[in-house]
């Protein structure tokens, strides 16, 4: 690309795969051919992922996979998936199977509550504001009454508006904090619609308030936007079993019972090992809220802020032994939906919700919940016994091969070749060598 392009986003989508192909690739008809392979054959199922955002060339694949075994508060589960990161999904299982007979997972939900906020610079008395405040906060609610009213209906709306002032840490600003409830929805647009009512009632009602001098009358609304950050959206997914269950072939039981403990406890105390230690629950948990057509960045920041609460990142897992019992469990902050957005658009997304039975929100909670505590409990269980890598390495094999060109007949081999040996780039690359040598 060698100048700036005008006009991009009105060109049609053939344009765009031309001017792309011509001007940022080295193959252009390659280009086009790699593009158009990856359309959908059904016209309008490719004409809905188009319309999904802006300047669509294609369709980016990732692949859809299920965890099945999952007992969950009494009540069995197949989990759909959707990540490219090797042995995520057969983590999972692993982890679904070993809870199956000892009890399951169990799950409670601790709070839906949303936020939103409207962030404002008033210059004056801060008495005055709250009085104000005060004063209007019927006539905010009255403002987005035809916003709010089906979700009343069904149970939802606005739970509160509270004044608050930030003052002490920026001049003049104060801010609208609302809390709301928006059930199966995961309600980002209602809240939205909600606090930029909000700001222009607060505006109007301040530009002809009478107690306020000139200067306050003329407060500035900086913006008007939903948190991601829900604290008090909360679940809780928890195992449990006796110590004596937990052996197995690589390690006695209660020796694994501890070490599993000190390695939560490392990572609550060590930023470092914290931060691997949550992407792993992430592992399972992003692919859950990508297969149900959630958003998994807003997912992620609400998570990694839950877990830096008590002023240092910390684990979102915790273990204990409580007398001859061993106890793990994940209290985490989860805004999601099964209603609006993908999950009446996507095609895929509607038979992952099918396969979790249609679930309600707070299921879907639980649900995504479990998969970050399975995916964890699997991760730290390799660490503290065989190591991460004699598992992942193995289901990586697959996509070591793929890279070499591998045959069916040649994988078939190699497959087989390291049941019994390690896995690394240089051990497959000269086990290939041997086989294709041959």
């Amino acid at each position: 690309m060698n100048a700036p392009v005008e006009g991009f986003s009105k060109l049609s989508k053939a344009q765009k795969i031309d001017w792309i192909a011509k001007n940022c690739t080295t193959d252009a008809k390659a280009t086009k051919q790699l593009l158009e392979r990856y359309w959908n054959t059904d016209e309008a199922v490719q004409k809905l992922h188009d319309e999904f955002i802006e300047n669509t060339l294609s369709n980016y694949y990732l692949p859809f996979a299920v965890a099945p075994n999952f007992l969950i508060d009494g009540e069995l589960r197949t989990i759909p998936m959707a990540i490219e990161e090797s042995s995520v999904v057969a983590a999972a299982s692993k982890a679904a199977k070993f809870w199956l007979t000892r009890g399951g997972f169990k799950t409670e939900i601790l709070g839906t509550e949303k936020v939103g906020q409207v962030h404002f610079i008033f210059k004056g008395d801060s008495k005055k504001l709250s009085a104000f405040f005060n004063e209007i906060h019927a006539e905010l609610l009255k403002s987005v009454s035809a916003i709010t009213e089906n979700m009343k209906k069904r149970g939802g709306g606005i739970n509160a508006i509270e004044l608050r002032d930030w003052t002490h840490k920026i001049e003049g600003y104060f801010q609208l904090h609302c809390t709301f409830e928006t059930l199966d929805a995961m309600g980002a647009n209602f809240i939205n619609s909600c606090l930029e009512q909000f700001a222009i009632t607060l505006k109007e009602k301040a530009s002809i308030y009478p107690n306020f001098t000139e200067e306050e009358r003329n407060l500035e609304v900086v913006m008007s936007i939903l948190s991601n950050y829900v604290p008090n959206c909360l679940v809780k997914a928890e195992v449990s079993c006796p110590i004596s269950e937990l052996g197995d072939n690589d390690m006695a039981a209660r020796e694994f019972a501890e070490k599993f403990v000190r390695a939560v406890d490392i990572a609550n105390v060590e930023p470092f090992r914290a931060v691997t230690h949550n992407k792993g629950i992430m592992n399972g948990i992003d692919a859950v809220v990508l297969a149900t057509g959630n958003d998994f960045r807003a997912v992620e920041a609400g998570i990694h802020a839950y877990a830096a609460k008590n002023g240092q990142y910390s684990s979102l897992t915790h273990a204990a032994i409580e007398g001859d019992r061993f106890k793990f469990w994940i209290e985490i902050p989860l805004a999601l939906g099964t209603v609006g957005g993908l999950t009446t658009l996507h095609p895929l997304v509607k038979l992952a919700l099918e396969i979790l039975q249609h679930p309600s929100a707070k299921e879907l909670m639980r649900i995504v919940a479990v998969a970050g505590l399975a995916q964890n409990f699997a991760a730290v269980k390799s660490l503290v016994t065989t190591g991460i890598q004699k598992g992942h390495m193995k289901m990586h094999l697959l996509n070591m091969l793929n890279q070499m060109g591998a045959t069916e007949e040649e994988k078939a081999q190699m497959v087989d070749y390291f049941k019994h040996n390690t896995v690394s780039n240089a051990s497959v690359k000269e086990a290939m060598e041997k086989i294709r040598a041959k």
